[in-house]
């Protein structure tokens, strides 16, 4: 499997958490802003590896997404623009999968969706650029 091929793989598994986040927040009732709030993380977490093995990394088996934009921004500066949403974000990838540890309320649980959709775009028109 080439890089192109492996990181087009990284952003469907990516794609897909951010479906399942949008879907469990916006198409039940009631909402389920714990598990749409670690999925969203999981979407950025996803989209940073895949931007990564574009560029001929390995990605680490690590869940934090400050030390994963700060890999990408050894390759390229412009991931500072995204820091911010990534560090917002870091707490839902394990502390919103368990009781008591963290509150989700549909504002918190909004915003963390699109701070993953920003991610998301962001890593995809980075990729996009790198094939192109």
């Amino acid at each position: 499997m080439s890089d192109k091929e492996f990181a087009a793989e990284w952003l469907q598994y990516a794609s897909n958490d951010l479906i399942s986040a949008r879907h469990l927040f916006e198409d039940l009732y009631p909402k389920q802003t714990n598990i749409a709030a670690y999925l969203s993380q999981q979407c950025a977490e996803k989209a940073l590896k895949a931007f990564l093995v574009a560029n001929d990394i390995d990605p680490p088996k690590i869940h934090d997404l400050d030390k994963l934009v700060k890999l990408c921004q050894n390759i390229d500066s412009g991931f500072s623009q995204i820091q911010d949403d990534s560090r917002k974000l870091n707490p839902y990838g394990v502390a919103s999968r368990y009781p008591k540890e963290i509150l989700v309320d549909e504002t918190i649980a909004k915003t963390i969706l699109e701070r993953a959709q920003r991610i998301y775009d962001f890593c995809i028109a980075k990729i996009n650029f790198l094939i192109q």
